[in-house]
């Protein structure tokens, strides 16, 4: 273990060390030791360890009711960045698990959630959304479900949305027009996030 968070905290760019080393602890050790470590190494000042913490609680979530609810409740207030990306590898890992249509009360539920990073743990997690079981056939459910946080007042939840829809945009431009015709362009806020969309003319 001493060697392992030597040599990842040294890691600078790029989370795939860390995700094989959450995979080799999750392969080695039973559930409920799994979960200890997540625990443990969420408490650890460096980054890069408390994401390999994040990955575990990814791969146990679908299964162990703590570990979503640590993701949810803990794991959404690491200031690091790179946690919340991980965060949301961790959601979409979830989903994947448990199959994106079960998902579908608990990605709802997260988006009601009152922090942002909750919601972009979802919003960002799924990317591509249409990508994905489920919301392959269910666009317009995908597009529903982003949108609803076109105007929140975290620019990092809005840049996600804006992002997801514009992925969106390159298969199913008229869908996504449709939905940003509603749009009141009046609300800074909204309207930030139109652009992220229109940027790229819908890849014509």
């Amino acid at each position: 273990m001493l060697e392992m968070i030597e040599t990842l905290s040294k890691i600078e760019h790029g989370f795939r060390p860390m995700e094989i080393e959450a995979q080799k602890l999750f392969e080695s050790n039973s559930r409920t030791e799994s979960l200890s470590l997540a625990m443990l190494l969420l408490e650890d000042r460096r980054y890069q360890i408390r994401s390999v913490g994040v990955f575990l609680l990814g791969y146990l979530s679908s299964t162990d009711k703590t570990a979503l609810q640590l993701l949810r409740n803990k794991v959404c207030t690491d200031e690091s960045w790179q946690v919340q990306e991980i965060m949301a590898k961790a959601f979409d890992q979830f989903c994947k698990d448990t199959g994106y249509e079960k998902s579908m009360p608990v990605i709802r539920d997260w988006l009601s959630d009152p922090h942002p990073n909750v919601c972009r743990a979802v919003t960002e997690g799924l990317r591509i959304w249409t990508g994905r079981p489920y919301f392959k056939n269910n666009p317009g459910i995908a597009i529903q479900l982003i949108s609803r946080h076109r105007g929140h007042e975290s620019e990092y939840l809005r840049k996600s949305v804006g992002n997801s829809l514009r992925d969106i945009s390159k298969k199913y431009k008229e869908l996504i027009e449709n939905e940003i015709s509603s749009w009141d362009l009046s609300d800074k806020r909204v309207y930030f996030t139109y652009k992220l969309i229109i940027k790229s003319k819908y890849h014509d």
